[in-house]
């Protein structure tokens, strides 16, 4: 195959590329960082000629113009397998719904057509001498939907970083059938989330339980950035990578000289991940940059091979943790916050991991919206809220008073150890709620 004429024959004007999409379509964008602008912006100007076109992205960071568009929602209904800021003010103009997800399953679903995709539009780095066009930060399950998908449309972004695998990071000439080009628009950087000072308390608890050559993962937020943040001006050795989400933390780790990957049981040197947001300095970090390997999702976060890794340490926020041991990190009542994202799958997998830890991190208190102050250890967790993490799943919960681990324990002895780590002022009305539960023991601890 000539690549270059063929590029040519495929290369045409976004406009024409979009014609593609007919009603009644399903239509995947990218994912995170790797979502289009160019493309959505191009099907929105189609908004009268579709009908039910059902949009699926995971984490959009905009707002897409086809859904600003129609906010009847009869030209296209959206969907998202994990929110994103953007996509939660969405759905609280009722304009956005969530797709459920155990993240490492995402895979198998496309794969065993529970999800038919008639349109993938993508963005992808420009061709290389061999066909192939790299899908820059985000794998995830972009290599399978695009596989699955009746039409591919790429937009060539000579922004877009070239991240090595790992493997399926790359798509060739021969499965796309729509090019386009002359956006090049950088990529949107992540946001910087402010740390407070109680978060760096709870970060200071995490870090304690941190061995040399451990395995790390961390979640999205301001708490694992100041477990990164810590982690890089600490003393620690040989430290291995196998995340989810690799964010601007781990460069600042890896040129402290933190991280080695060489006592890594899987990946030995590798710094493995499945997708990244962050700002421009991880972006040009990751340009084919060796030490990096993107894989698929149903690689990084499969539990199995989570576990393979000693000393796994995962690091991830909660919003409520109830006297249970349930894990609410998706929601707050009704209203969705993000999704379960790779919580579930890096808090089952570091169990699996030979001294791995997982841990579930919060600040003991925060404002509620008439600005008082309320618990987020609760006796049961808020009306309505989706559970993120079972009660029998929950390993590790850190709060700025301490760190509990719950495997093992009688409700009893659960209710008692995270009331332990709540905040004093709310000790005594938790003790008497668990008291109705019948989930309290005096004991010598909390007498």
């Amino acid at each position: 195959m000539n690549y270059i004429e063929e590029y040519q024959r495929k290369l045409v004007p976004v406009d024409e590329a979009v014609k593609a999409v007919k009603s009644g379509d399903l239509v995947h964008y990218g994912e995170f960082m790797m979502n289009s602008i160019y493309l959505d912006s191009a099907l929105a100007r189609r908004k009268e000629e579709l009908h039910d076109v059902l949009i699926r992205t995971t984490a959009c960071p905009f707002p897409p113009q086809a859904v600003l568009a129609d906010p009847e929602r009869k030209h296209f209904i959206y969907n998202d397998w994990h929110f994103s800021g953007a996509s939660r003010k969405l759905h609280e103009e009722d304009l956005c719904n969530y797709i459920p997800v155990t993240y490492n399953e995402a895979v198998t679903i496309y794969d065993r057509g529970y999800v038919p995709v008639d349109i993938a539009m993508i963005m992808v780095t420009p061709m290389d001498k061999h066909g192939y066009f790299n899908l820059g930060t985000s794998n995830s399950v972009t290599r399978t939907f695009s596989k699955a998908a009746r039409i591919v449309i790429a937009e060539v972004n000579t922004s877009v970083p070239k991240c090595l695998g790992g493997n399926s990071e790359s798509i060739h000439l021969s499965e796309i059938d729509y090019i386009v080009e002359g956006h090049n628009l950088p990529l949107i950087q992540l946001p910087e989330v402010p740390i407070s000072e109680v978060d760096k308390k709870v970060a200071a608890m995490v870090m304690k339980e941190i061995p040399n050559r451990a395995c790390l993962q961390l979640g999205i937020g301001a708490m694992p950035n100041a477990i990164g943040a810590m982690i890089a001006q600490s003393d620690l050795k040989d430290l291995g990578v196998h995340t989810e989400m690799l964010v601007d933390s781990f460069v600042d780790m890896y040129e402290a000289g933190r991280i080695s990957g060489v006592y890594k049981t899987l990946d030995k040197g590798k710094m493995v991940y499945t997708f990244a947001m962050g700002s421009n300095k991880l972006y040009d970090f990751m340009d084919e940059n060796p030490v990096c390997a993107i894989y698929p999702v149903g690689y990084t976060n499969d539990p199995y091979i989570i576990g393979q890794n000693d000393n796994v340490m995962a690091i991830n926020n909660a919003l409520e943790v109830d006297l249970y041991g349930q894990v609410a990190s998706e929601a707050s009542g009704i209203r969705h916050i993000s999704g379960t994202g790779g919580q579930l799958d890096f808090i089952s997998g570091s169990f699996r991991s030979r001294g791995g830890k997982g841990f579930i991190c919060l600040t003991s208190t925060y404002k509620d919206a008439n600005g008082n102050i309320a618990s987020r250890i609760r006796p049961t967790l808020s009306p309505g809220t989706i559970v993120t993490l079972h009660r029998a799943v929950n390993f590790y919960v850190v709060t700025e008073y301490g760190v509990i681990q719950l495997k093992g324990k009688s409700t009893w002895e659960r209710a008692e150890a995270l009331i332990s780590i709540a905040h004093p002022d709310f000790r005594d009305e938790l003790i008497k709620e668990a008291g109705k539960m019948k989930i309290w023991l005096r004991s010598n601890r909390l007498a």
